[in-house]
């Protein structure tokens, strides 16, 4: 079914768009240096800030195959603390199956089965662990990072059997999917409104949006795989010239679209990745279609934009009230779709995270800006080192140039000879040239300091070295370390909740919502249950307002409190108070399947429980007419209950647990040695108790 509302808009209507996306470029370009910033970052990251001359010279030397020069060593400070941030909210938030669980009242447990398998279905499909933890290393790098969550459309292959194609092949078949798409944006090329905070944007912001480089192929793909209704002006967008908003400093033919030049070993020219690769010239090859002039690459923009409609002169209902569009922009120029968000939750499905949020917004430093000036300290020392390593080598001395010429004393040759100028004859040859002494009395100093400097780096960022793989000696028992160690993540605890409240929260509103909006009937195979589930989108809109959706922060066990009916069922068996009190069997079977031990198929129908329960009667009725009348006969007995007065059919596996097997009455009754007399109508006789009592009351000789 249609996830949202796509319509054709007037020529107007987009010119508006356009003009709306300029100014949202302005307002984010003009008024922040955020890529720069994070051009920054990203270097220090990658240990890619030294191009001082002595490092390049040294550099080039080593690539030459000249390994007697000593390059700069930048210490590694910001990687490693940002990774071990990243590695403790992946291990948190990515690393339960499923992804998401679902948990529900007793009454949704199998929708919220449903639910759990379509979103892990849309989790695997989508490769959601992928975008969540690049996610999550932007955010600790730039202290800001988005991700988009979207009701996609998308076109995948499905295999059926068609004896026409092939008997004993599959044939091929494309069919359409829809779902949850989750998308990590990158921040060099993603805007967004500033005058709102990050956590707020998606409820409060007016605009966010990203640009993406298309090649021609992927371009045509993505157009042909969007609803049909779209704007009739695909041949103007095939043809527009790379061009858009231009940026100040930007050259090369990008103006809108940023590649951060941070690896210098591998050359990324912003020029030719604008101009793209003509491939089919390059083949020999002459356009297919001549009357569309292709370009080699284009850029592709989503803009998601709360606005008034009325104000673009777009003709739809309500058009002087907010609503939430996405328009999508091929070289800032062409508007070929425009589509309403109809989503219930009412958000730009944008979401921002800021791993640090202490009411500064975007001028709150990230940890890796944090440790960077740690970085910066701990690579001086040790490049002090290199360059007293360097003088060692290469000691400075003082010389006559009227005796020794230049050229001679700055040989390279270690081994080479050094002839006098005739001015040197009959003189003293060490009056030429005098050595200074090489002396480093600092090492030992530096190599303690730049310890102590180090553990600064983990203070800043709550860090120890345990955490980060290094093994530390120490004086504390096992148990003793383990207690410290746990107690040792509190700070990364607290940017946990910080996501969860900002980005996980509306994140599994976001999913929940556009699943029970537009999700159709489908069966899914449930990985954690191991078992094919039917989804019902009648029965899962029905329990919207049931359904709590986990993560690793709060696990179902949280949601649920299965620690406290665990006590409370070790209880059942020895209080007839509980017994009395509380419906034992599904109070049972519901815990277990938020254990992931699905015991339906082994519950018991209502027409058999109470099938079993005459049949317990009619037996201890029998015991008592017995113990009061040793000589009654069969058919004084009172008739023996049957399945069919209470519409239970042993047979039918609807009625029966277990696949239709034998309720346990049944299998009672059929053993040998069972102490009930059988009914008179149609029974098998009566029981060996009841002969055998009667045997012994007759007189002897008879």
């Amino acid at each position: 079914m249609a996830a949202n509302t796509p319509i054709v808009i007037t020529k107007k209507a987009q010119d508006a768009v356009v003009n709306f996306l300029s100014q949202c470029f302005a307002q984010y370009t003009q008024q922040w240096n955020t890529v720069q910033i994070m051009e920054k970052i990203d270097r220090e990251y990658a240990r890619e800030m030294d191009y001082t001359v002595a490092q390049q010279n040294a550099k080039l030397a080593n690539k030459l195959g000249d390994a007697n020069k000593f390059q700069n060593i930048t210490i590694p400070v910001v990687m490693p603390q940002v990774e071990s941030a990243v590695t403790y909210q992946t291990s948190v938030f990515l690393t339960g199956t499923p992804l998401f669980g679902v948990a529900a009242s007793p009454d949704y447990e199998d929708e919220a089965m449903q639910l759990e398998s379509v979103i892990d279905d849309q989790a695997i499909r989508g490769g959601w662990i992928r975008e969540f933890t690049m996610f999550f290393r932007d955010g600790f790098k730039y202290n800001n990072s988005a991700v988009e969550v979207s009701w996609a459309r998308e076109v995948t292959p499905a295999i059926e059997t068609d004896v026409t194609f092939d008997a004993k092949k599959g044939k091929p078949k494309e069919v359409i999917w829809e779902g949850n798409k989750v998308k990590r944006l990158d921040m060099y090329n993603t805007f967004y409104d500033t005058r709102v905070a990050p956590s707020q944007m998606h409820k409060d912001g007016e605009f966010a949006g990203y640009t993406e480089l298309f090649s021609r192929i992927k371009l045509k793909k993505f157009i042909s795989e969007l609803p049909d209704v779209r704007i009739d002006n695909i041949k103007e967008a095939y043809e527009s010239a790379f061009v858009g908003v231009n940026i100040g400093g930007m050259t090369g033919g990008i103006k809108a679209f940023y590649i951060p030049q941070v690896n210098p070993e591998i050359n990324l020219l912003t020029a030719n990745s604008a101009s793209g690769m003509d491939w089919m010239a390059w083949a020999g090859l002459t356009n297919s279609q001549p009357n569309i002039q292709y370009k080699n690459i284009y850029q592709v923009t989503t803009l998601y934009a709360r606005i008034l409609p009325a104000d673009f002169g777009i003709r739809v209902p309500s058009p002087n009230t907010p609503q939430v569009w996405k328009f999508i922009i091929i070289n800032f120029s062409v508007v070929i779709y425009a589509e309403r968000q109809t989503n219930a939750h009412g958000y730009i499905p944008i979401l921002f995270g800021q791993p640090l949020e202490d009411g500064l917004n975007y001028q709150t430093k990230s940890l890796a800006t944090n440790v960077s000036p740690i970085q910066a300290l701990l690579s001086a020392l040790s490049n002090s080192n290199i360059a007293a390593r360097r003088r060692a080598i290469s000691d400075r001395v003082l010389y006559d140039p009227s005796r020794v010429t230049e050229a001679h004393i700055n040989s390279s040759n270690p081994s080479a000879k050094i002839p006098v100028r005739p001015a040197a004859y009959g003189k003293p040859i060490g009056d030429a040239v005098h050595q200074f002494p090489f002396r480093d009395d600092q090492a030992d100093v530096l190599n303690n300091q730049m310890q102590m400097y180090s553990s600064y780096a983990n203070i800043i960022s709550g860090q120890n070295p345990v955490r980060q793989g290094q093994f530390v000696k120490g004086n504390k028992t096992q148990s003793e370390f383990q207690d410290v160690m746990a107690h040792a993540n509190g700070r990364d605890q607290l940017t946990a909740i910080g996501y969860e409240t900002t980005v996980f929260t509306p994140l599994k509103e976001i999913l929940k919502i556009n699943i029970l909006q537009y999700q159709g009937g489908i069966s899914l195979f449930n990985r954690d249950k191991g078992q094919p589930v039917t989804v019902d989108p009648v029965k899962l809109r029905k329990a919207v307002l049931n359904f709590k959706v986990s993560d690793g922060l709060t696990p179902t066990d949280k949601l649920m409190d299965s620690d406290t009916m665990m006590v409370a069922m070790q209880q059942i068996g020895s209080s007839q108070q509980l017994a009395a009190a509380y419906n034992l069997g599904p109070m049972f079977s519901y815990l277990m399947k938020i254990k992931n031990a699905n015991l339906t198929p082994f519950e018991k129908s209502a027409a058999q429980q109470a099938y079993e329960q005459a049949v317990e009667q009619w037996q201890q009725t029998i015991v008592q007419i017995m113990k009061a009348n040793p000589q009654v006969q069969q058919s004084q007995l009172p008739p023996q209950p049957t399945p069919q007065q209470y519409g239970y059919n042993p047979n039918d596996q609807n009625d029966v647990g277990n696949g239709g097997a034998q309720s346990s009455t049944q299998q009672t009754l059929q053993q040998p040695g069972v102490q009930v007399p059988a009914s008179p109508n149609g029974g098998n006789g009566q029981s060996q108790q009841v002969q055998q009592q009667q045997q012994q009351q007759q007189p002897q000789g008879k």
